[in-house]
């Protein structure tokens, strides 16, 4: 009962306060105390931007000093790391279309396997990424702007494009 409590506070209130850098973080912090009340683990210093969505949220682990960026959509189950920078409008997919069987309408097969997508520490993710389910982003990364992940790749890349691709490595 309590977890609905705050997630009605949350969709039907907080998540419409100002971004984190007006009126002096008033909103920022709102959300926060109630995304630790929500969320399964929800570290210090936790930026949870206006309007990010995160469906249900109670299998959402992030870590210190991270964000959730404006307008993110977050599926339940995600893993965020510690001192993770995430830009507006990042889109995590869990599940894709189910398109294996030419003989039925692509409407009419399904959703493929939950998959879940754990980002590492240190990582930046610019505005408008799209992650294909089940990615891994390894600690260090940085993905570009409006990049599409359907990969994962090793730690300390910086990747970018549709599809994004290694563009160099950090180290």
């Amino acid at each position: 009962m309590k977890q609905i409590f705050y997630l009605v506070l949350y969709y039907g209130f907080a998540r419409y306060l100002p971004k984190s850098n007006t009126f002096g973080n008033i909103g920022g912090e709102i959300r926060y105390l109630i995304c630790k009340q929500i969320f399964k683990r929800c570290g210090k210093h936790v930026n949870i931007e206006r309007k990010a969505y995160f469906a249900s949220g109670v299998d959402i682990e992030i870590g210190d000093y991270s964000g959730i960026g404006i307008n993110a959509q977050i599926p339940n189950g995600t893993i965020i790391g510690d001192y993770v920078m995430m830009g507006p409008n990042c889109f995590i997919l869990d599940v894709n279309h189910d398109v294996s069987d030419v003989s039925l309408p692509m409407a009419l097969q399904g959703s493929t396997e939950k998959k879940t997508t754990q980002i590492g520490n240190d990582v930046w993710i610019g505005r408008d990424v799209h992650m294909t389910p089940g990615r891994t982003i390894a600690d260090g990364s940085i993905i570009a702007m409006a990049s599409v992940l359907t990969k994962d790749f090793p730690p300390y890349s910086v990747v970018g494009g549709n599809p994004a691709k290694l563009i160099k490595s950090r180290k």
